[in-house]
């Protein structure tokens, strides 16, 4: 609903929920607002903004329009609060601008200065050093302007709740936990903080003495300058008029260009900042779809990796046990060379093919293209293989679509219950956790965590199910029996959208609360509650991770995930679904767009004749009917010799693979190995050739988040030495062996995609420009589907199906191997590291791969912090690290981050071959191990005393910044009536 206001007379209209400083800025008229941030709510902290509204002094940040409204934004009254104001404000920090860090362009103090006509300013010196003790970031308390955007960001939208303002001192100062320097605080180096700052009391390291053309200068002379200006009073206007001057040049110095994060499968898009090839800053933006101005540590920080020495920038091709540089065209040669003759000797099908999770979507689909329209097979598979498929393979059971059912902000703002089983959420996915945190602090939405550890979002819970390992499954069919049993089940959404009720009632007849309590450990009153929080509830999402789906019984656990949610009604509505949470950057598009061995990209059946013939068509070949191998079905070959070649793009394969030492001996053995990549990996270290592969910083293309989203990035350098995207280096490949690809931009490439796959028919480079994103399946006109399943399931007859449920309890341990081995992620490590291991600072924060072991344990095997301990695995492998004692595992548990900080540390050496047989997933958290205290350490921690897990109990909870402890304060009196 549309109202009409009149700014300074003049009349407009405007919608009814907006604030005046929102219609302000959209009909062009400038107002100061330094403590107001688009990605935050009104602080009401500055009183800059004050406009005259009805002859009272308002702030626009926060006072909502209403009809008939009469803004005065120019009248005397209130441009002389706007004064009083910013002169206020620049009692604290001291203007010296063409040689700070932060005038960019962008600073809106010092937008407010000159626009207001402010000639001079009584600073005030602060009795404050600045602490620069952490490693990402500095705080200079004699700038910070007291505004609190970095309070409102760590508490209530990061909700990391680290830092707040103490107004009792004098003058007040940003404090981190209780006092605590940031380098030894419960400060996770989100940097949510240092974006909101407005002013340059909150740095980013990267940008200090590389922003500008005079920030270089020493310290003793810059404050000689910083002294010297502050003296200048008479000449103020002509110092700020030379820093506009200079903050303009700078925009020819500092390429800004938006990309999306490589890490996790939040999809986080942001402007990353760069001088040459120095990386200066990670600029989320209000925005930016997935994550707004949030981001984590390994987001906002963790770029390093694209400069590392480390980088392969030459092909590479083995001579005895040795590697020697050669040119493109000789290593393309070789590599066609031997592809051909492995071809004509053995057939298409003894070649394979592995997909990265961080190739685009594009190189995805030009590698499938290789091995089916120029090799002939269809041995294609990703690392979706060691994570996803199960989930994918539970949705595809019952609802049609492998992917999540709707968007983040169905969880983070339209949910009441949000159910997560099997899933570090703040460490694994920290942005979303943060949402999560957020929805329950703000909105009081439910949170209810089913794990067998005890993390940060376990400790927030409303309802924390710890259950014995593997034995999920069971807990949720025992909900979802007494739901059934008390008639709480939605009939109505059953009857017109389900079929299936009665035969899946049938299948979990078995699960009463007696015996779900007696095999999963857990209480049957907590079985009750949650089946009572989910009929209280409107609207529930359910998210799992990799606790859920590498276990043996992944699929039919991610199964009756779906199947509860169905009998409860919870698809198809804003704040309902299924949300299998994808670890990867892009380990659902290079699903998507086709690296799996049964489907064709757009997950178009293999076996559907009219879709294989439009391909040929398209292509002007002829397919290969067979389906392919999945990647343990691939390295099983090449030890069963029907495998001869592989090609792996951007994987490592040996320590990501189940059974590391069996990988590594399948690799070795296999005839010819392409191995393209960054760097010298474990599985690099076994190929025949190596090809050097560009950072997703050094091209463009698109990815695909968690949420279906499809994003572009676009290149911010150029590649590194002689490395190539690797859209590039297929084509090459893919010519070599007599095709005639002519692709010159991948935005050609979706083109090509857009009229091959329905559910991309409407994605174009030109309607993903800058921080658009579309949601698949994507209609010819643009349209797209950011919440599936609101009329119809994806199914023949659009109605779900109530999969039965098969599922039996997991026979883990024997008489000796009695402890079972948890894995996963830790905050600062993506995966086994090969690009974090890479960033200085974050390997600083977690140097070595540690085993977590519980308290009962430590006590009956006499181990302490510190200890050096064997885990020697049931299926024969073995690792050695230092230990941890502690409460977040229980019981005959431990738990191994996937971070492994040296090869024979890497967890994979433990797990075996056993597979979820649905989904070709391996049990890697089905692994039975005995342990060894075989070494006393020194009681030290192998995670550094100042890593935040140490200090978390430290934090301050608090709503807000307090701003009535502000506006108490005399200096800060409201200017407001």
């Amino acid at each position: 609903m549309t109202v009409k206001i009149s700014i300074d007379n003049r009349e407009t209209t405007a919608n009814e929920w907006e604030t005046i400083l929102s219609v302000l800025k959209r009909n062009g008229v400038y107002l100061p607002h330094i403590c107001y941030n688009e990605g935050l709510t009104p602080i009401e902290s500055c009183d800059s903004c004050l406009v005259e509204v009805n002859g009272r002094l308002v702030r626009a940040c926060s006072t909502k329009v209403s009809d008939g409204m009469n803004v005065l934004v120019n009248s005397p009254r209130a441009v002389n609060a706007r004064k009083t104001a910013i002169s206020r404000i620049l009692k604290y920090h001291k203007l010296y601008c063409s040689i700070c860090e932060n005038n960019n362009g962008d600073c809106v103090l010092h937008e407010a200065v000159i626009k207001l006509g402010i000639n001079s300013q009584k600073y005030v010196e602060k009795p404050y050093s600045v602490d620069d003790t952490g490693p990402f970031y500095i705080y200079d308390p004699s700038q910070c302007i007291l505004c609190g955007r970095c309070v409102e960001a760590c508490q209530d939208f990061a909700v990391n709740e680290v830092i707040w303002i103490n107004w009792d001192l004098n003058p007040p100062r940003v404090i981190w936990d209780n006092g605590n320097p940031i380098g030894n605080s419960s400060c996770v180096n989100c940097g949510t903080c240092v974006t909101v700052c407005p002013v340059n009391a909150l740095m980013e390291k990267s940008m200090l003495g590389e922003a500008g053309y005079l920030t270089w200068i020493n310290k003793d002379l810059k404050k000689k300058a910083i002294e010297a200006i502050g003296r200048a009073e008479d000449s103020f206007s002509l110092l700020m008029t030379f820093s506009e001057i200079e903050a303009k040049a700078r925009e020819s110095q500092i390429k800004k260009t938006k990309t999306v994060c490589v890490y996790c499968g939040v999809g986080c898009s942001f402007e990353i900042w760069t001088k040459g090839r120095k990386i200066l800053k990670v600029e989320p933006k209000p925005e930016s779809p997935a994550n707004g101005i949030l981001t984590c540590v390994k987001g906002k920080f963790g770029w390093d990796f694209v400069n590392s020495p480390d980088r392969i920038t030459k092909p590479l091709i083995r001579e005895g046990d040795r590697f020697r540089e050669a040119s493109w065209d000789e290593a393309i040669e070789y590599i066609a060379r031997k592809l051909k003759e492995v071809k004509e000797k053995y057939g298409p099908d003894s070649i394979g093919f592995i997909a990265s999770d961080k190739m685009s979507n594009e190189e995805a689909y030009l590698l499938q293209k290789l091995a089916r329209a120029v090799i002939g097979t269809n041995n294609v598979d990703n690392s979706a293989r060691y994570c996803q498929s199960p989930a994918t393979v539970g949705l595809w059971r019952t609802v049609g679509i492998g992917a999540d059912s709707g968007t983040i902000k169905d969880i983070a703002e339209y949910s009441d219950l949000i159910i997560i089983v099997g899933h570090n959420t703040t460490e694994s996915h920290p942005v979303v956790g943060s949402k999560i945190k957020r929805a329950q602090k703000i909105r009081g939405a439910k949170v209810v965590v089913i794990d067998v550890r005890k993390h940060e979002m376990a400790e927030r819970a409303n309802l924390f199910i710890r259950p014995k390992p593997g034995t999920d499954a069971a807990i949720l069919a025992a909900v979802a029996k007494y739901i059934i049993d008390k008639g709480w089940e939605n009939r109505e959404f059953i009857e017109k959208r389900v079929k299936g009720f009665e035969e899946f009632k049938e299948s979990i007849k078995g699960f009463t609360l007696d015996y779900v309590e007696s095999i999963s450990g857990v209480p049957k009153e907590q079985i009750i509650k949650l089946a009572e929080m989910i009929h209280e509830a409107k609207n529930v999402v359910i998210l799992w991770g990799m606790g859920v789906t590498q276990h043996l019984g992944g699929a039919d656990t991610s199964t009756i995930i779906s199947d509860l949610l169905l009998i409860t009604g919870n698809y198809g509505r804003p704040g309902t679904g299924a949300y299998p949470m994808r670890g990867h950057n892009n380990v659902q598009g290079v699903s998507d767009f086709g690296c799996l061995p049964n489907y064709l990209p757009g997950y178009q059946k293999l076996d559907d004749e009219n879709v294989i013939r439009k391909f040929e068509d398209s292509w002007g070949v002829k397919l290969n009917r067979k389906p392919g191998l999945q990647i343990t079905q691939m390295i099983e070959g090449v030890l069963e010799g029907k495998i001869h070649a592989l090609y792996i793009v951007g994987e490592d394969t040996v320590m990501v693979d189940c059974g590391t030492p069996l990988t590594k001996q399948a690799l070795e053995k296999v005839d010819f190995l392409i191995v393209q990549d960054m760097f010298m990996t474990e599985t690099a270290k076994l190929a025949d050739v190596i090809l050097p592969a560009a950072a997703s910083l050094e091209k463009d293309g698109t990815f695909v988040n968690t949420e279906r989203r499809i994003q572009r990035f676009y290149k911010a350098m150029e590649a590194l030495g002689d490395s190539k995207p690797d859209w590039e280096i297929i084509q090459m490949i893919a010519n070599a062996l007599g095709a005639n690809w002519n692709y010159k931009h991948p935005s050609e490439i979706m083109d090509e995609i857009a009229k091959l796959c329905p559910i991309f028919a409407g994605v174009s480079y030109s309607r993903l420009e800058g921080f658009n994103s579309l949601l698949w399946p994507v209609n010819e006109d643009g349209t797209d589907t950011p919440l599936l399943y609101v009329n119809a399931f994806a199914t023949e007859d659009g109605k779900a199906i109530l999969y039965p449920l098969s599922w039996k309890p997991p026979e883990l341990r024997d008489e000796v191997h009695r402890v079972i081995v948890n894995t996963g992620r830790v905050l600062e490590h993506f995966h086994v590291g090969n690009m974090t291991r890479r960033v200085e600072e974050l390997r600083r924060k977690v140097p070595e791969t540690f085993v977590e072991v519980s308290k009962e344990l430590a006590v009956k095997y006499s181990i302490k912090n510190g200890d050096l301990v064997l885990v020697k695995s049931k299926f024969g492998g073995e690792i050695k690290a230092r230990a941890i004692v502690s409460d977040r595992v229980k019981g005959e548990e431990i738990f191994i981050p996937l971070f492994a900080s040296d090869p024979s540390k890497g967890v994979n050496n433990l797990t075996g071959l056993e597979i979820d047989k649905a989904s070709g997933t391996p049990g890697y958290k089905d692994t039975p191990v005995v342990i060894e205290k075989i070494e006393e350490g020194k009681g030290e921690s192998p995670l550094p005393l100042d890593n935040w897990r140490f200090h978390i109990n430290e934090r301050r909870r608090q709503l807000g910044i307090e701003v009535q402890k502000k506006w108490m304060r005399e200096e800060f009196r409201p200017l407001t009536d």
